[in-house]
């Protein structure tokens, strides 16, 4: 089985990434930092098995483009999908600058919306495969001092419900993560205690039971939020 994970050297990214990667998988991931992803690769490596790393700036159409045709070509069918890579930048939808919500736009909503395109046409024309879309809370709820980001959650939600409704037919499934606070490097520097949060390792555990699970069922959304934050 292989898996492509976006956004894979941090947080949420790396430990599905761990996660695939103990239970078999072959990887392809990507993040925009190489240093950072050939590090990730050499912790990972066993003899026998495949890791290619991609740096990628998520936010060019022109090289998400160059590195999805690279990855067909190196890499070959992907069975598991993961849309993770993403940005917050908080501040006042009114107040903030255009390019506050452009970056976030492209970063939360358009990559995922080449990358996804690419692959679930190969899994529909297969009749297998999985997507799986990190969205987050403020995808149905804005968030507060996070106008921005909420929008383009809100369309990365509408983009997995599509995705899901076309390829359903097909036996693809789609399932979109909502998950709440979370301890990742946007929170660097935070004094709230680490139990507070959901940790990535417990979107990794869920992820993979999903995977798990029977052929004719599908998960369409995983809300997971702190118990008491």
């Amino acid at each position: 089985m292989k898996a492509l994970i976006t956004g894979a050297t941090k947080g949420i990214g790396r430990a599905i990434a761990i996660k695939l990667w103990q239970n078999g998988y072959d990887l392809a991931l990507i993040a925009r930092n190489k240093k950072e992803l050939e590090s990730f690769r050499d912790e990972l490596f066993l003899t026998g098995r495949t890791v290619l790393i991609y740096a990628v700036d998520c936010s060019q159409k022109e090289q998400v483009y160059d590195f999805l045709n690279k990855v067909d070509n190196e890499f070959g069918f992907v069975d598991v999908l993961v849309n993770n890579v993403g940005t917050f930048l908080p501040g006042s939808l009114l107040d903030e600058d255009d390019e506050v919500f452009e970056i976030q736009q492209q970063l939360n909503v358009n990559s995922a919306y080449y990358i996804s395109k690419f692959f679930a046409k190969n899994m529909r024309s297969a009749g297998r495969g999985h997507i799986f879309n990190i969205c987050s809370v403020a995808s149905k709820t804005p968030v507060k001092n996070g106008g921005s980001y909420s929008v383009t959650k809100a369309a990365m939600l509408s983009l997995n419900n599509v995705l899901r409704q076309e390829l359903a037919p097909h036996n693809v499934k789609v399932t979109a993560f909502l998950p709440g606070s979370t301890k990742t490097s946007s929170w660097e520097g935070t004094t709230i205690p680490d139990e507070k949060f959901v940790q990535p390792e417990d979107i990794a555990e869920t992820l993979f039971t999903i995977l798990n699970l029977s052929k004719g069922v599908n998960v369409d959304e995983v809300l997971i939020t702190p118990l008491d934050f």
